[in-house]
């Protein structure tokens, strides 16, 4: 979930294909990926990702939270996903379910992230559709999301996979002295499974 360039920032060329298969791994693979997830994410928060965090994230912060998810996986309570060319991590996502009683149903796409190289492969859409069939598995009734306003293109993707804007809160998302609206989407998984 990234922005869009900035006007003055310029294009990006598109990498050769990549002929390596894009293969998908779940929370097994939380133990190894500690160093190069977190090598991307300082990579896309240092251009601008909107991922949650201001300051990139340390290895100790990156290790808890897929060891936290990991955990959260064995008891149904998560989904972790990774996409790898070979062993090279390109990106990663997750849910989590709500933790109030009466939300407990439904869980929140909390954090999907494409390293910058491979953007642009279809690897935001294979991890998207991945934790989709996860959430289905584990009879997730609505799963929701927010994004920053600036991010167009994971937008546009949440859109086309059947998600729906169900509220914004205008210049909510402060970075520095910068304000962007914040998105809410969901689905219903419910339709999916009956």
């Amino acid at each position: 979930m990234t922005p869009n360039p900035k006007p003055n920032q310029a294009a990006r060329t598109d990498p050769a294909p990549d002929p390596r298969p894009v293969v998908l791994r779940g929370a097994e693979a939380a133990a190894s990926a500690v160093e190069p997830l977190r090598a991307i994410l300082t990579e896309l928060i240092r251009d601008g990702a909107a991922l949650g965090w201001v300051d990139p994230p340390d290895l100790v912060e990156v290790g808890d939270l897929l060891t936290g998810l990991a955990e959260a996986q064995r008891s149904g309570d998560a989904a972790l996903r990774f996409a790898y060319a070979g062993e090279e991590l390109l990106g990663f996502g997750y849910w989590r379910r709500y933790t109030r009683p009466t939300h407990r149903p439904n869980a929140d796409l909390e954090k999907l992230a494409v390293a910058l190289p491979a953007h642009g492969r279809g690897i935001g859409r294979l991890l998207t559709e991945a934790l989709l069939d996860d959430a289905r598995a584990a009879a997730v009734e609505i799963l929701t999301l927010d994004a920053r306003g600036d991010n167009v293109g994971a937008l546009r993707l949440y859109r086309s996979l059947g998600f729906v804007e169900y509220g914004r809160l205008h210049d909510f998302v402060a970075v520095g002295a910068r304000r962007y609206d914040k998105y809410f989407y969901s689905i219903d998984l419910r339709a999916s499974v009956a």
